[in-house]
């Protein structure tokens, strides 16, 4: 993405997820804060108390711009940044944005030619429109609470920004194809990403199942996903993950293994899929015979997927990522930061952290001169 000029107005994750990757991969990113910053600085530990870990991950390689747009100099400030962009992206509501005076029927009559991308909650095209949201809400409405009840009896979040992340991801292809047909057409548009309608279109990949079809087929849920013994497999010292899945699997592992009570109703992934949660309880009194370390070495043999349980602190230290030149560190003002680098791979265009995160307002001056707004920088950003 080198020179692809990109007007970041976003804040939290869902949005700097997006810019985050873009920057890696060699867009220049100008990010925009208020003069209190975005407020992800602040939420987790860092070595300043305006450099928290999680801002620092997702805004890295981006130049920081402080601009009031409270006000009129910051308003014109953003302007010209907007009439020079390939990209305006932002995390405002579709009433905020427009109200600021930055709709995209306002930036596309001084830049048709932009790609301008609405990052929210909820599509404006519906009655949510303008209803806030935030990972969690997300995540229980888009029915994956629902799920991890169904799975696990308790109605719970999962242990990740879920709906932030892939909603950021959906950001990033959604404005990475309005780019490819601008450069095929020099045609710009306006995109839309909601959170809630990413989420429910993720969450009915599989759960949307027999209730597809008219007349329904069956309820809107996977059952393998949400059998209740569904879960790692408790060993003699420890536990581990592994999926005896397919025909050619499980013919391995009854070979190897002879569990008793096989039977040949359980002959197909037809036959197992009928009764998952059955063939998973049966399979977790057998892996208690064994150490998680005999059974790695026995599915390997066999080429059964299986993989130890890691904590992310783990990753840092993992045998192939480091092998693979997963990790990258940085220099910053605070010294050394080792980041998750780019997990994608190009042959011609490879991507690479452009630099540590921005401190709050760091490249100000230097972009405002670069935009010939040298004068004005002050006032914008105050």
């Amino acid at each position: 993405m080198a020179g692809v000029k990109v007007v970041d107005l976003t804040a939290m994750v869902m949005g700097p997820y997006c810019t985050q990757i873009m920057a890696d991969l060699g867009a220049d990113v100008i990010k925009v804060e208020p003069p209190e910053g975005d407020g992800t600085r602040y939420i987790s530990v860092g070595p300043s108390p305006t450099m928290g870990g999680v801002f620092a991950n997702v805004n890295r390689g981006k130049r920081s711009v402080i601009l009031d747009l409270r006000t009129e100099a910051g308003k014109a400030a953003l302007w010209t940044l907007v009439e020079q962009a390939d990209v305006f992206i932002h995390t405002m509501r579709s009433k905020a944005i427009a109200k600021l005076g930055f709709s995209y029927g306002e930036v596309a009559r001084r830049n048709p030619g932009i790609v301008y991308t609405n990052a929210y909650g909820y599509s404006r095209r519906g009655p949510a429109g303008d209803q806030p949201a935030y990972d969690d809400t997300i995540q229980a409405e888009c029915g994956l609470t629902a799920v991890q009840q169904m799975l696990t009896g308790e109605a719970s979040f999962v242990g990740t920004i879920a709906a932030d992340k892939v909603a950021g991801l959906t950001v990033l292809y959604a404005t990475t194809m309005a780019l490819f047909h601008k450069a095929r057409t020099g045609e710009g548009q306006e995109v839309e990403v909601g959170m809630f309608e990413t989420m429910a279109s993720f969450m009915l990949v599989e759960h949307a199942n027999g209730a597809m079809f008219s007349p329904p087929l069956g309820e809107a849920f996977y059952p393998r996903a949400v059998a209740r013994n569904r879960r790692p497999y408790r060993t003699k010292d420890g536990q581990i993950a592994a999926l005896i899945y397919n025909d050619k699997h499980w013919s391995l592992f009854v070979k190897a293994v002879q569990p008793a009570w096989v039977d040949d109703s359980m002959a197909t992934l037809k036959q197992r899929a009928q009764q998952i949660d059955k063939v998973y309880g049966l399979l977790a009194e057998t892996f208690k015979e064994r150490t998680t370390q005999e059974w790695l070495d026995l599915l390997g043999e066999l080429g059964i997927p299986a993989a130890p349980l890691r904590t992310p602190a783990e990753l840092f230290d993992n045998e192939h990522l480091n092998a693979t030149g997963f990790f990258e560190t940085v220099d910053s003002q605070h010294g050394p930061v080792r980041f998750p680098g780019v997990p994608t791979w190009f042959s011609q265009t490879p991507g690479r952290i452009a630099g540590p995160a921005p401190e709050l307002g760091e490249h100000t001056g230097e972009v405002l001169e670069e935009y010939g707004l040298a004068m004005v920088a002050e006032k914008a950003a105050s």
